[in-house]
């Protein structure tokens, strides 16, 4: 049964996971002092680049001897970059729980080829089983899955005293959850997901032991040149002070200081936390009394606070084809945009057919309230009449 049009909407319409909504308040006069027309190895450009990577050090919390570094390609760049340099060394545990992690295990299995590499899946809406992880040997995961909207729930599962490194993915993670940085060694993230910055970017911590086995591993397989951080057996130190392996926007550089400097305007990572769980609190207690849909996160320790994906659960959904579920999924999300009220809400293309929508801290909890009722309108509009 079609419920009536709500006439309130949300101030702010975007809900993608990627690139995410800008801070509130964002124009483009936020880039009136980008360095354009200057070499990013020009002192003044240096600089700002140095500023991005200082004040994701103190918002984070990062400790004093773990680098931090601007790298090519976004998170994606990022994660294959460590992929390349670290894995062989030792066994590897790939943990799989949706298509990003999926994709980590296809770099490893089908591109490096690693015969020792274990893989513990799980299915969208669940975990593996994370007390079966070897930490003998290297572990890559996602803190929190983008697609499935599952994230682990902290970092007790993994062993202070481990001998393998651990390769974190924390692009839709890092500045909305506390990241236990004694228990990461590699963690990566891209600009365009919690504070909203532009794509392209990728961001690289290493912990005290990721650069020993850096130094200490040299594996078998060509190394492209953006993908190098060694030279002669030694970390190119200067690529964690601003010097970048390849030419980086000082439009995206410039964006990046901007939210960075919104994040320490809303109280640091405690109010960028507080900002995304409580967008998580509102769907979720939302979510909790629908019959029609439900968070796809099975267990509510799991649910992630950036992206929240839904799953329809109606009989009227359920009884389509696999097809028909995603054509039906989209024509939700259609009718959602024709009425200006929310973009970019579909789930990603691999995962099951529903509603995926951006909670991470650039995102009011008031846009999230506004757009609830009209779900629930959408609902009733998309499905078969009687």
């Amino acid at each position: 049964m079609s419920t009536q049009k709500p006439s309130v909407k949300p101030a702010r319409t975007q809900f993608s996971s990627g690139p995410c909504a800008k801070r509130p308040g964002w124009s483009l006069d936020a880039l009136k002092n980008a360095l354009v027309g200057r070499s990013h190895r020009a002192k003044p450009a240096k600089a700002r680049i140095k500023e991005v990577l200082d004040l994701s050090r103190k918002i984070l919390g990062l400790p004093a001897d773990y680098r931090i570094a601007i790298v090519p390609a976004s998170d994606t760049g990022a994660v294959e970059m460590m992929l390349w340099h670290v894995l062989g060394a030792r066994p590897v545990d790939m943990l799989a729980w949706e298509s990003f992690g999926e994709g980590w295990v296809t770099d490893v299995v089908k591109q490096l080829k690693l015969k020792d590499a274990r893989i513990l899946k799980a299915d969208y809406g669940q975990l593996p089983d994370l007390s079966s992880v070897n930490f003998d040997s290297d572990v890559v995961f996602t803190w929190n899955g983008t697609t499935s909207g599952v994230r682990v729930p902290n970092g007790d599962w993994i062993k202070s005293d481990r001998k393998g490194l651990t390769i974190c993915d924390a692009t839709s993670a890092v500045f909305a959850m506390d990241m236990p940085w004694d228990k990461l060694d590699i963690t990566t993230w891209s600009w365009q997901k919690v504070l909203g910055g532009e794509a392209q970017h990728g961001m690289l911590v290493l912990s005290p032991r990721a650069v020993e086995r850096l130094e200490s591993y040299s594996p078998p397989w060509p190394m492209p040149k953006i993908f190098r951080l060694t030279k002669g057996g030694k970390l190119q130190e200067p690529v964690f002070e601003g010097d970048t392996i390849n030419t980086v926007s000082m439009l995206c550089v410039e964006d990046a200081v901007d939210g960075l400097k919104w994040a320490e305007s809303v109280g640091g990572l405690k109010g960028l936390i507080a900002r995304s769980e409580a967008n998580l609190k509102t769907l979720a207690a939302w979510a909790d009394k629908q019959t029609w849909c439900k968070l796809l996160a099975e267990k509510p320790e799991t649910r992630s606070c950036t992206s929240m994906c839904l799953k329809i659960t109606a009989d009227w959904f359920t009884k389509l084809s696999k097809d028909d579920q995603a054509a039906a999924a989209k024509s939700f999300v259609s009718l959602l945009e024709k009425e200006g009220v929310a973009l970019d809400i579909g789930a990603y293309r691999d995962a099951p057919a529903g509603l995926r929508i951006w909670g991470g801290a650039t995102v009011d909890t008031a846009d999230i309230a506004a757009l609830l009722p009209w779900l629930e309108w959408a609902n009733g509009e998309v499905q078969p009449k009687a």
